[in-house]
Formats: structure tokens, sequence, C-alpha cells
């Protein structure tokens, strides 16, 4: 039996806002609150968020840190369709990608953060240096 750990919760919380943010994009773009009726292109912004998946789920390193910086191109977004679409729903949906942006970059960050704290010192340097 193994026991559920800090950085287990941490790989939890960036997969499951990374899904929940992939998933929001896409019901955002082509049934909720498109920019065209019958949905719009725009759904396909979701793509690079699907390319980290798998390094995610392997707990790669890299790809939680570049994933802490993906993350605030759908923030800024977030924030400017929040605070300028005239849409009230629209606005409450572009809240919860800033929302969820915030917990996967939280998630990324402590994820790393626990990672090399409790690395042993060899596998530190080489996680510097790669």
């Amino acid at each position: 039996m193994t026991r559920w750990t800090f950085v287990d919760t941490t790989r939890a919380l960036a997969v499951g806002s990374l899904l929940a943010l992939i998933a929001l994009g896409l019901a955002w773009e082509l049934w909720l609150a498109p920019l065209r009726p019958g949905g719009s292109w725009w759904a396909l912004k979701v793509l690079p968020l699907a390319l980290p998946l798998a390094g995610l789920l392997k707990q790669r390193m890299y790809t939680y840190r570049w994933v802490s910086l993906l993350v605030w191109l759908y923030f800024t977004e977030g924030v400017v369709r929040a605070t300028s679409d005239p849409d009230g729903f629209s606005a409450a949906l572009a809240a919860l990608e800033v929302l969820l942006c915030l917990l996967l970059f939280t998630a990324c960050a402590l994820h790393v953060r626990w990672r090399l704290k409790n690395a042993p010192p060899a596998a530190t340097a080489a996680e510097a240096q790669g």
C-alpha cells in the first residue's frame, strides 16, 4: 500500500486543472458562449494545453516548469475577457478560466519546489543543469 504524498496531491491538482481548462475552453467556444453562433474556430486554442498532459502524468520536471509559463497566456486571455466582455455569462466563464489558471500555476510551482527540496543532492544538481 502506498502513501498519498504532497507530490501526488500537486500532480493531481495540476492534471485536474489542466483537464478542466481544456474542457472549459472547448465547451466555451463550441457550445456555451462561442464568438459566432454554432461554434468558433477559437476552440483550437486548447490544443497547446493538450501537449503537456503526458509529461504531467509521468511527473517530468521540465513539463511542470514550462506549463507554469504557458498558463499565463490563458490567464491573460481570461482577465481580458472577464473585464471587457459585455456578456455576463462569458465574463463568468473567463473568471473561471482565471481561477483554473491560478490553480494550475500554483500546483506546478509547488510540485517543482517540493520535488527539488526533497530530492537527493545528486538529483538536485542534475535537475538544475537539465
